[in-house]
């Protein structure tokens, strides 16, 4: 009899703590009211849409390069830092609070800690989903962990998967799918880009996981996690309306993409860039039913984060995909169509003004929030700035409570590219689009990355020579035989015509070279028919 009653009681006690835990979950969650409710910030730019006027203003500043931004379970911001910080802020009061800081994080160029989700039915599975890079020995690892949310910080660290990874090219977003299933975009660690098409390998990947690192039986590929692949560098993933997933994805020279991923889909990395349009890319599309983007950008604009718009609040924006940019410094609004399966249009906000925007998570009432990545290893012109990086806050402004400013005051625009001017050099404009964000407007390069064109005797020296290194890229073969000189892979721009080639290597070596001689078309043209008779 004691026994029952002692049982009796062990379960009462149980269900009252159950619901005290549920109560005081609850208790940490703040009600949002209104689009304006509660938040103090100021507002430091305002925009005008069609007929929607909307607000920007800065919610944090002085970060460590956020690299994800989520939004958490208890209206707050969620963040990772690359270095090796996890944290959420207040987005009403700018107060932040640590949650967790792992010390064995290998950073490096885009290395550290990166992506994370955390999961969607938070109060039944209190877990966060991290992906971080580490070295073991003289190796760099991609490390997927779970951890638990108690007492108001990240506990209980379980390594779900561990995979290469290399200083760039790690992909690293998360997201957990409608069914429950954790997917993760891994990136093929180039420049050995032979990883996109082994399916032997898992980077270069979309994975899909079990929330306990187990793989699901229905998988594509019996006991792999592989989802879809040919993937470069993803670095934006989302879903969105009728459970359609979607990525950003950095292209090489050529073609930055949105795709629209499908189960056990070939997205043609690195047989294909964009859509398939040179003769080997149609032989490869045909024999391996390549799945082609919805979008792609040439010149590249370096997209990063991505997130789906669904609310009314911002009526412009609904049933949109939302892209951040790293080399462009914007933020994209792709208008969908009403299956998803189509971008119908583009248009472009807050060009140059924020620097290399990272991240991008939009509030269950349809404010935006961003962060910028101007403290990383390579910064745009003229950034950082004071206080960078920061994350900041886009929201509607009713006009019951703001003011007109017409100081402050922009208007959308569509796609124009601001070196289109007038006293642009066709030249420039050209080294500008392909070239300037890894040897910068200046010439200079990043140091012990990407090499200094002022006075480089690649630059001013042989013309044949600097020709074949615009055409064809340094390669990892070329790398090794060129010597420590280059410790970057460049890739070609054969793509370009005589002329534009002539125009931008005259540039460069007019500008950087001491004012070198020019290079014509027709010394272009020599180069291609001199390396097609070779081959």
């Amino acid at each position: 009899m004691k026994i029952k009653k002692l049982s009796h009681h062990i379960i009462i006690v149980a269900l009252a703590i159950t619901i005290i835990g549920c109560n005081f979950f609850e208790k940490q969650i703040i009600p949002l009211k209104s689009v304006t409710d509660h938040f103090t910030t100021p507002i430091d730019a305002q925009l005008l849409l069609d007929s929607t006027r909307i607000g920007r203003s800065t919610i944090i500043s002085n970060l460590d390069v956020p690299w994800e931004i989520v939004w958490g379970p208890d209206n707050w911001i969620w963040f990772t830092e690359q270095g090796g910080k996890v944290s959420k802020v207040n987005p009403r009061t700018g107060k932040k609070k640590l949650l967790l800081e792992i010390q064995e994080v290998f950073r490096k160029r885009t290395t550290g800690l990166l992506g994370m989700v955390v999961h969607p039915k938070f109060e039944h599975f209190p877990y966060v989903f991290l992906n971080y890079t580490l070295k073991k020995e003289h190796s760099i690892i991609s490390r997927l962990e779970r951890y638990t949310y108690t007492n108001g910080v990240l506990v209980q660290p379980k390594v779900l998967l561990e995979i290469p990874g290399n200083t760039g090219h790690n992909g690293s977003r998360l997201t957990i799918a409608p069914d429950g299933k954790l997917m993760w975009a891994t990136g093929d660690i180039g420049p050995n880009t032979d990883n996109a098409q082994n399916l032997k390998s898992l980077n270069g990947k979309i994975l899909r996981l079990n929330i306990d690192g187990s793989i699901p039986k229905d998988n594509p590929f019996l006991g792999s996690p592989i989802w879809s692949w040919g993937q470069r560098n993803v670095q934006g993933l989302v879903y969105g309306n009728g459970n359609n997933l979607y990525t950003s994805e950095h292209g090489d020279a050529t073609d930055d993409e949105i795709n629209l991923m499908r189960r056990r889909g070939n997205y043609g990395w690195p047989n294909v860039t964009g859509f398939c349009d040179s003769l080997e890319e149609e032989v490869f599309c045909k024999d391996s039913t390549v799945v082609l983007p919805l979008k792609a950008w040439t010149p590249t604009i370096a997209p990063a984060g991505l997130d789906y718009y669904k609310t009314d609040i911002i009526p412009e924006w609904k049933n949109t995909l939302l892209l951040t940019t790293l080399k462009e410094n914007d933020l994209r609004v792709l208008k969908l169509n009403k299956e998803g399966n189509a971008i119908l249009s583009e248009s472009i906000l807050f060009n140059r003004e924020l620097g290399r925007i990272r991240d991008i998570c939009v509030s269950p009432i349809g404010d935006v929030y961003l962060s910028t990545s101007n403290c990383d290893w390579n910064p745009s012109d003229g950034f950082p700035v004071d206080q960078d990086d920061r994350i900041v806050r886009i929201f509607k402004l009713n006009d019951s409570e703001y003011e007109w400013d017409d100081k402050m005051l922009q208007v959308e625009t569509n796609l124009i590219q601001d070196t289109a001017k007038s006293n642009t050099s066709k030249g420039e404009m050209h080294y500008r689009q392909y070239c300037s964000s890894c040897h910068k407007s200046n010439g200079e390069g990043v140091a012990g990355i990407f090499p200094s064109l002022t006075n480089s005797e690649k630059v001013k020296g042989s013309k044949e020579e600097l020709i074949n290194l615009a055409l064809y890229g340094i390669t990892v073969n070329m790398k090794k035989k060129l010597g420590s000189l280059y410790d970057q892979s460049m890739p070609g721009f054969h793509f370009l015509s005589d002329e534009e080639v002539a125009e931008t290597l005259t540039y460069i070596r007019q500008q950087f070279g001491g004012d070198a001689e020019s290079i014509n078309a027709q010394e272009i043209n020599d180069v291609r028919v001199k390396i097609d008779s070779d081959d």
